[in-house]
């Protein structure tokens, strides 16, 4: 949460060609604001919306060069996770410094009411692993701006999402970017 996904997916996507999909940007489209949907529907009912964006959008994907923008907690889901074992995934690695400053301009976040970064944080802290697990590319996220962002994860992707593409579900290998 808060890490640059769409600013630097949307970039990323452009310097590549490709389509670009927020899932979160689909959802608030379809359904009205995640604040509004938290507080009338509850999180549960958005998690299972967010699950259908994100397959709908692996799907629409399905033989197109397409960077796809999850929310932060899209991971979560069991369903989601395995249809993300056919895609390149890259997870943005970041801090609660480096997304201090953004958190604090947008307090429309509703996992996030109370002590913000404490609930960051917290959310972070059980995220974590999960993101780890389903990542093939670890990449710090923590200096550059978005361009620059986006230009470095190109050269880190390399080959990686043409060999995924061709190679159908097997994963890229795993490797960190240098911080």
């Amino acid at each position: 949460m808060a890490v640059g996904k769409s600013a630097i997916g949307r970039q990323l996507a452009q310097q590549l060609g490709a389509e670009f999909v927020d899932t979160d940007v689909a959802i608030v489209a379809s359904h009205g604001t995640i604040a509004e949907i938290f507080a009338c529907r509850g999180e549960h009912a958005f998690r299972e919306l967010e699950a259908r964006a994100v397959a709908q959008a692996i799907e629409d994907a399905q033989l197109t060069s397409t960077v796809i923008s999850l929310g932060g907690g899209a991971v979560l889901d069991s369903g989601t996770q395995q249809l993300l074992e056919q895609c390149t995934v890259v997870y943005l690695e970041c801090d609660a410094d480096t997304v201090a400053e953004r958190i604090a301009r947008n307090s429309g976040r509703p996992l996030l009411a109370g002590d913000a970064m404490e609930r960051w944080k917290a959310l972070f802290a059980t995220r974590r692993p999960v993101y780890e697990r389903l990542a093939d590319l670890v990449f710090d996220v923590r200096s550059g701006s978005v361009p620059d962002l986006a230009h470095r994860l190109e050269d880190a992707l390399g080959g990686s999402v043409t060999a995924k593409t061709a190679a159908g579900s097997t994963p890229a290998a795993t490797k960190e970017v240098e911080k």
